[in-house]
């Protein structure tokens, strides 16, 4: 299908089966609550070498926080249940406990559950104490600025990770314009999160690597300097520029809902081509195909 002078490739995103937490953090200014998120969401932008992926979902206002504070919203990912309580034990304890001013709580509603605070506390020293109001547990840790509060478990529910666009353009300079069009369109959906930096990835990968001990190498069929010299090149003619934005997101339904509106923003002048990555349907429970958004939209 083409779109104004853009085409959309007839093919599909494969996603993954995963599982996802959402934190909520707040301090007492908003200026604090960012910081912790920041740092609790840095150098997670991929399992492949950071054992999770993380974003800011949004940010809260103080009238729907538990403790009516500024807030931010934070969604964590991670391929099995254990690795994501030991991820949310890690960053909420090195990443939100030190920040100050903050307060850190769950914000799922689900059956399954992991000790954070419940292992956290134990950084009092004794000192700690807990409280139970209406059937949650908050630990209060004692630190240099007060204390910390922080639910003794957090939910953990099956999600959705590696929806994702390639965005194929004229040039670097139009497929930035377009890939910020895109993230922008993105970030307006509800549980998602873009986990690269700014949301875009310039260094798509494919499975496998011709060195054994690389698990993913360099996406070479996307990568413009090397079309007639790999063995099979994907950039359209008259391309220079392809960058990729990747969607992890609480449920199929969310992410198929920022692809597809990261997919209309993306379409701009300069913009030849948009289209999705996957790996022949082999790999991922999940494949999101772009003519169904596209008819949806319509």
């Amino acid at each position: 299908m083409k779109i104004k002078s853009t085409d959309i490739a007839d093919t599909f995103a494969e996603a993954f089966k995963m599982w996802a937490s959402r934190v909520v953090i707040t301090a007492e200014t908003r200026q604090w609550a960012m910081a912790a998120a920041r740092s609790m969401t840095g150098f997670a932008t991929s399992v492949i070498g950071c054992k999770c992926e993380a974003g800011i979902e949004r940010e809260l206002s103080a009238d729907v926080t538990p403790d009516q504070r500024p807030g931010v919203s934070v969604l964590i990912f991670a391929t099995d249940a254990e690795g994501l309580g030991k991820r949310l034990v890690e960053r909420i304890g090195q990443c939100v406990m030190t920040c100050p001013t903050t307060a850190c709580f769950n914000g799922l509603d689900a059956e399954r559950t992991v000790m954070v605070g419940g292992q956290l506390r134990y950084f009092g020293d004794g000192y700690q104490n807990s409280k139970q109001i209406q059937h949650r547990r908050y630990w209060r840790i004692p630190v240099m600025d007060g204390e910390f509060i922080v639910d003794e478990s957090f939910a953990l529910q099956p999600a959705v990770g590696g929806g994702n666009i390639l965005i194929i353009g004229r040039d670097l300079k139009t497929t930035l314009r377009a890939a910020n069009a895109s993230t922008k369109a993105m970030r307006e959906i509800a549980g998602v999160i873009l986990p690269f930096p700014d949301g875009v990835v310039r260094s798509g990968s494919k499975v496998g690597s011709k060195y054994k001990t690389l698990i993913a190498s360099t996406n070479d069929a996307y990568c413009p300097t090397l079309r007639g010299i790999a063995p099979e090149s994907n950039v359209v003619d008259g391309a220079n520029c392809v960058l990729e934005i990747v969607i992890d997101g609480l449920d199929v339904d969310a992410v198929s809902r920022a692809m597809q509106a990261g997919l209309h923003a993306a379409i701009k002048p300069g913009i030849k081509q948009i289209t999705a990555g996957n790996y022949g349907g082999n790999l991922g429970q999940f494949k999101i195909q772009l003519k169904d958004l596209l008819e949806e939209a319509a």
